[in-house]
């Protein structure tokens, strides 16, 4: 190495400095040229001198590979998804006393992955003592179709008693409507918008632009509707492209995202945490009406999970949202988890809402016991 060093300085100064030598007399002669020149050269040798430097490579490429999101892809972030399902049958006793009218239910109990690098992230299933803690004081909004709603039964299951849950489930299931909720006593709002669209989504956006208020949490998704009622996935790539442009503009900087700094205006300081809810896998043979097997078949399906990625809305992908991966969360419980092919069990929407819960506690840097974002 040190032999290398050497050699590069010794060519360096025969290439650089004897020419600047035999020019210096005639360069001499104006002070102004003179000066120019050695700066042309100083800088000309640094390049050169630079790749025998370590010290000075590693800087630069460091300098170079800054980035805003840590995307590394063993990051405990892009593992949070790694769930795995244990689904054994137990019979259902029918008391009276004739075991031919006995029944075959099953238990669906879900972990994550012990395997690899999951293992050494430590997630866990938080009581509601942790969960209260993690959302005191917070705003969530889940906004999207009958997914989204599923989602607000799980989180609420886990903050609220079962007496208070049976209250509020009428108004929270009044059927294509809005509904909100406070947690009074550890100051909670919480607020699903119904929103089957892609475009009630990045409306949602701009309402909170444009009115200067922003979540602390942020689920949104949307698609099922589309591909049903449009059924074109071209047109819900298109529609996800513009949404990614709403949430950017959420964000108090973005450079990897296209922007070149801080975004003007009146964006707070701390950014939502923001997560986009995927679409379930759909079981075609238990579609309750002919229309949706028909529209909504695996071809169709897989084309929106495409548009989907192409967005690059995900944040696996360069874009602002963590995926809660309701597909693979619903294909790996399987057919059994579900009554109509589309609609899962609670157990499902139960695990979503505890990756949720993980990746908060990742990203706002927590341990168990914090009390705020």
């Amino acid at each position: 190495m040190f032999g290398g060093i050497q050699i590069g300085v010794l060519a360096a100064c025969v290439v650089l400095f004897v020419p600047m030598g035999m020019a210096g007399y005639h360069l001499s002669r104006n002070k102004m040229l003179f000066f120019s020149g050695a700066l042309f050269i100083t800088l000309a040798v640094g390049v050169h001198l630079t790749p025998y430097f370590p010290s000075v490579s590693d800087f630069v490429t460091s300098v170079q590979s800054v980035n805003v999101f840590d995307n590394r892809e063993d990051s405990c972030i892009n593992l949070v998804n790694e769930v795995v399902w244990n689904v054994t049958p137990r019979i259902i006793s029918s008391n009276v006393g004739d075991s031919s009218n006995d029944s075959v239910g099953y238990d669906k109990i879900w972990d994550w992955s012990k395997n690899g690098k999951v293992k050494g992230c430590d997630f866990e299933k938080l009581g509601r003592g942790d969960v209260k803690d993690l959302l005191n004081g917070s705003w969530v909004v889940v906004a999207g179709d009958s997914q989204a709603r599923l989602l607000v039964q799980s989180l609420l299951s886990l903050l609220l008693d079962e007496k208070r849950m049976g209250m509020i489930m009428g108004d929270l299931f009044k059927r294509h409507s809005d509904y909100e909720i406070v947690v009074d006593e550890i100051g909670m709002k919480l607020d699903f918008v119904w929103a089957p669209y892609v475009v009630n989504l990045t409306n949602l956006m701009v309402g909170f632009k444009q009115n200067r208020t922003y979540p602390d949490v942020l689920v949104i998704g949307a698609g099922l509707w589309h591909m049903l009622h449009v059924n074109n996935a071209s047109d819900f790539d298109i529609a996800l492209e513009n949404l990614r442009s709403s949430v950017v503009s959420l964000l108090p900087f973005s450079p990897e995202l296209g922007t070149d700094g801080p975004v003007t205006g009146s964006v707070s300081v701390r950014s939502p945490h923001l997560f986009w809810l995927g679409m379930p896998t759909l079981i075609n043979a238990m579609l309750n009406t002919e229309e949706k097997r028909e529209k909504m078949n695996d071809k169709i399906w897989h084309a929106y999970y495409g548009a989907l990625h192409n967005s690059r809305i995900l944040r696996s992908y360069g874009g602002p949202l963590l995926l809660l991966d309701i597909q693979s969360l619903s294909w790996t419980c399987g057919p059994r988890c579900t009554n109509d092919g589309m609609h899962y069990d609670g157990t499902v929407y139960e695990a979503a809402v505890h990756i949720l819960l993980n990746a908060l506690l990742i990203e706002s840097h927590q341990k168990l016991g914090s009390t705020e974002f």
